[in-house]
């Protein structure tokens, strides 16, 4: 009788873990048929972000597909900055750890930005080179 009210905890995490184990899949399962839509995607805890021709979109990730999303063009954009705690990074020599990391986009209209989280330096700074190039390269077009 000992032993096993001594297994009933542990019993009590697995059924926990393999519930959120289900829920994180249902979420990727979820971001899987959105990001269909778009040229280029990207999924983790915090946040998804496709981008589509010259449109961005980010929201929540949730088991039913993400939630709170927003969606803005690269032509409003005038600067994207890596920011690793608050602090705005190079994007070719990013730190190697920080504790919020995101990508701020600055529209044109100086009191509006958006602020896209991610999990991991490497991908936000990735992916912040290439939105990066992609806004030189739309700016020398309209040029």
């Amino acid at each position: 009788m000992e032993r096993g009210l001594l297994w009933l905890p542990l019993l009590a995490a697995f059924f926990w873990l393999a519930w959120q184990g289900s829920k994180e899949y249902q979420k990727v399962e979820a971001y899987r048929t959105w990001a269909e839509q778009f040229e280029r995607a990207k999924y983790d805890i915090y946040a998804v972000l496709g981008q589509k021709d010259h449109n961005i979109t980010w929201g929540k990730p949730t088991p039913k597909g993400p939630i709170k999303l927003e969606t803005f063009s690269l032509i409003d954009i005038q600067q994207i900055r890596l920011l690793i705690d608050g602090n705005p990074v190079e994007t070719e020599t990013p730190p190697e750890k920080g504790r919020t990391i995101e990508l701020e986009f600055l529209f044109t209209e100086p009191p509006n930005s958006v602020r896209v989280p991610f999990t991991e330096i490497p991908l936000a700074a990735q992916w912040g080179k290439y939105l990066q190039n992609a806004l030189l390269n739309l700016h020398s077009e309209q040029d």
